[in-house]
């Protein structure tokens, strides 16, 4: 089975300060005109989107810089409500690893209203996963998501920010959720999915 994790675009979640997406139409069959053609505008980081190194690091990789395999393969799912803290983001590991395996355990999505902590980031970082995904707008808190980014970012794990797990059970999936190739950009919007494995 197939399971969405993303959102609409035009309708989803936006960073407080960030621009909404917007779209206008270019072309109408309706107005005459041979097809439909749509224009639209937006932020590389509204609705489910991926934040690459360069977006805290101005020496860092950008999207079309980052290998593909960092956004496709097994990972796993857990579901947290609140602060994720060191010892939680320990826990996950180990569960991910006894449950998924190795290669499920780099890749780690988060359902919930979860912050991770700067030390939960630590941990994550240190153990050098691809990608850690939460259904926020930021991996961090709202109000202070600078320190979770800087030390997650530095060793270069992606932030996939934004996905919706309501519903998708805890457990090894196989997930795709490569960004569009926006050259030297910070992020990107992606169409993240869910499969069975």
């Amino acid at each position: 089975m197939i399971y969405d994790i993303s959102q609409e675009v035009f309708s989803g979640a936006i960073y407080p300060g960030d621009p909404a997406p917007s779209k206008k139409d270019l072309m109408s069959i309706n107005k005459g005109y041979l097809c439909n053609l749509t224009g639209f505008s937006m932020c590389a980081h509204n609705g489910t989107h991926i934040d690459a190194p360069y977006h805290f690091y101005n020496e860092g990789k950008t999207v079309d810089q980052l290998p593909l395999e960092k956004f496709v393969g097994p990972c796993y799912v857990i579901h947290h409500e609140g602060e994720l803290s060191q010892s939680d983001a320990i826990e996950i590991l180990e569960r991910a690893k006894k449950e998924g395996g190795e290669e499920a355990a780099k890749k780690i999505l988060v359902g919930g209203k979860c912050t991770i902590s700067e030390r939960a980031a630590k941990v994550f970082a240190d153990a050098e996963i691809d990608l850690i995904g939460n259904e926020s707008q930021t991996v961090g808190t709202v109000d202070s998501p600078a320190m979770t980014h800087y030390v997650l970012l530095g060793k270069e794990v992606i932030l996939l920010e934004g996905i919706r797990l309501k519903g998708i059970k805890e457990g090894k999936y196989l997930l795709a959720a490569q960004p569009i190739n926006l050259g030297g950009c910070d992020g990107a919007p992606c169409r993240a999915i869910l499969m069975d494995c």
